[in-house]
């Protein structure tokens, strides 16, 4: 049972992991990886690792088509997220920049090992964790996440032939 206490000690901690995390973030400068619009290299990282989880199944099995697949997604999420708000765009910021540093990785998402490093399967029950938590902070931002990833798979035309999705039907007198 989770007592006031209890309560306060986590929310204290937490505000001082955030809190710290930003200060580092900002440290870092946090400038577009090359070729991105708005992910730097670690919110790359973190964006690469999700979409092997978040599309289990939909991803080509492996080999060169399986990696252009991840960077085509990479690079739609970038795009996606760059075309947000600044509201938005800060708040997902402020969740890349706690999941970025180990530190935050760890505690809340339980996820030991790098972003580069990490498993599908330990992206998977990360994920599973936040969708499931009594916390509606953690449920928005699993939402968040796995809704970006996935507007980015389908809305790129090269992955609608594995969906049996012929494209938009063609309007006449129009050019396409």
């Amino acid at each position: 049972m989770l007592t006031r206490r209890r309560f306060l000690k986590v929310g204290l901690a937490s505000g001082v992991l955030l809190a710290g995390a930003g200060w580092l973030w900002l440290r870092a400068g946090a400038r577009p990886a090359l070729g991105m619009q708005w992910l730097d290299a670690r919110g790359k990282s973190i964006v690469a690792a999700l979409v092997p989880a978040v599309l289990e199944g939909a991803l080509p099995e492996a080999g060169p088509a399986r990696a252009r697949a991840l960077a085509e997604t990479v690079a739609a999420f970038d795009r996606a997220v760059a075309g947000l708000s600044p509201a938005v765009q800060e708040e997902i910021r402020e969740l890349f920049s706690l999941l970025g540093i180990a530190a935050g990785r760890f505690i809340v998402a339980g996820v030991r090992s790098s972003w580069e490093e990490a498993t599908p399967e330990e992206v998977v029950a990360f994920l599973r964790r936040w969708r499931g938590s009594r916390f509606g902070l953690l449920r928005a931002g699993c939402q968040a996440l796995t809704q970006l990833v996935q507007a980015a798979w389908y809305g790129n035309p090269a992955s609608w032939g594995r969906i049996g999705y012929p494209g938009p039907p063609a309007i006449e007198g129009r050019a396409p």
